[in-house]
Order: C-alpha cells, then sequence, then structure tokens
C-alpha cells in the first residue's frame, strides 16, 4: 500500500474511529454494567481496523483478503451486537443508527477493497 501502510487506508481509519465510539459508549449506562456484552461489543469493534491492518501487512494479496474477510465478519457480528443492544435499551435509536451506518459503510469499503485486491490472484 501506499506510504502510510494501512494508517492510510480510508477503511481501517473509519473503523479505527468506530472502535474509540465503541469503547466511549460501552462505558456509560447499563452498557458499563453488562460485562459481557460490553467486552464482547468491544472485542468486534477492536478487531475490524486489527484485521485490516494485519492484513494490509501480509506478503500477498491473497493473504491480505482472508484478513479483510475476517475484518468484514467482524463488522456483522459488532453490528448484530449493536442491534441487541439497542433493543435491550443500552443505546437510544440516534446512536444506534448512526453506529448502523458506519458499520455498514465499513463493510461496503471492505466488500470494494477486497473485490479489488482479488483480482491479483483470481485473473
Amino acid at each position: 500500500m501506499g506510504r502510510d501502510g494501512f494508517q492510510g487506508l480510508k477503511v481501517w481509519q473509519k473503523s479505527k474511529d468506530l472502535a474509540v465510539q465503541i469503547y466511549k459508549i460501552t462505558e456509560q449506562g447499563m452498557f458499563g454494567k453488562d460485562y459481557g456484552l460490553r467486552d464482547q461489543v468491544r472485542r468486534s469493534s477492536v478487531s475490524i481496523p486489527s484485521n485490516i491492518a494485519e492484513g494490509d501487512e501480509r506478503d500477498t494479496d491473497k493473504e491480505a483478503v482472508r484478513y479483510l474477510y475476517i475484518a468484514k465478519g467482524s463488522a456483522a457480528e459488532l453490528l448484530t451486537q449493536l442491534i441487541i443492544a439497542h433493543e435491550v435499551n443500552y443505546i437510544d435509536e440516534t446512536t444506534f443508527r448512526e453506529l448502523e451506518e458506519k458499520c455498514l459503510e465499513i463493510s461496503g469499503m471492505l466488500s470494494r477493497l477486497i473485490s479489488a485486491r482479488s483480482k491479483t490472484f483470481n485473473h
């Protein structure tokens, strides 16, 4: 990748910012007291930028794509957990919609990156 490596990837920046936001949200109110769900949500959120970074550092596009798929799976896992958190009233509608939008945007960006990186070894 570019001079900045994985830190220069917009999808990494957005997913890292989302993880920071998740940490702040999950320390508040009832969410902060539900250690099981809180820790699971935090792990999912951190997994997204972590796997993007690890994939970007891999030697081949094929290896990189594997980690990008893991990151995409973590985004789906995070969204599922946020739906549950919303339904048990740990996060309000406005916050949920904002987080949902970010998860979906990151997932879409990952799909495009996976597609671009896959072209090098699928032809």
